[in-house]
């Protein structure tokens, strides 16, 4: 499913987006006037595939209220590699950084509400505005260590510590992300998932 609506706000407020990414970097009034004058408000409703592999989006998405997925196709199979929530941006990092097809998918979980860039606006805004050009430096730092981690995870940890982990991490995510997609991301099949949530 592929649908958006745009959103009848002529001052977009960003708020969730502003206050996480101010949580990040002190962005100043003057810069969250620069973004808000590039973004279009948009809504999508659940399973809503904002970006697809093999496909042009030439668009990011701050996301103000609900949650998205990230996952490549292996063999048919979908394999989750992230999760997205309030106040984050989803893009391709193919199509930004390298000018190529995107490898991955994103899709909403939830009812989305949305903030639409163009892809060539946020990269006039990284290459001419220091505070979002460090910004977008801290979220590519934490991007990092959170790979990072769930790579050693994978290799030293056991499932059962695999999961109390992600739970530590990424409580949200546990309380409103449908089991299998868990699964996914941990590496681990839906009923090995399911023992462990049983036997906490």
């Amino acid at each position: 499913m592929d649908v958006e609506s745009e959103l009848n706000e002529q001052r977009p407020l960003m708020t969730n987006v502003v206050r996480k990414m101010r949580s990040l970097y002190p962005v100043s009034d003057e810069t969250v006037r620069s973004l808000r004058a590039c973004v279009v408000p948009c809504r999508f409703p659940k399973r809503c595939l904002l970006i697809r592999a093999g496909i042009y989006c030439k668009a990011a998405y701050f996301i103000e209220k609900g949650m998205t997925r990230s996952y490549w196709l292996v063999d048919g199979e979908e394999v989750t590699t992230s999760f997205l929530g309030e106040g984050g941006i989803v893009f391709s990092m193919d199509e930004l950084y390298y000018g190529k097809l995107s490898e991955e998918f994103v899709e909403t979980l939830e009812e989305v509400e949305a903030y639409r860039i163009a892809l060539t606006d946020l990269n006039r805004l990284f290459q001419t505005n220091i505070e979002l050009a460090n910004w977008g430096r801290i979220i590519h730092q934490n991007e990092y260590r959170r790979l990072h981690r769930s790579h050693k995870e994978h290799l030293t940890l056991s499932a059962k510590e695999r999961y109390e982990e992600f739970q530590r991490q990424f409580p949200q995510v546990c309380r409103r992300v449908n089991l299998g997609y868990i699964a996914s991301y941990l590496g681990i099949t839906p009923s090995t998932l399911s023992r462990l949530r049983a036997s906490q």
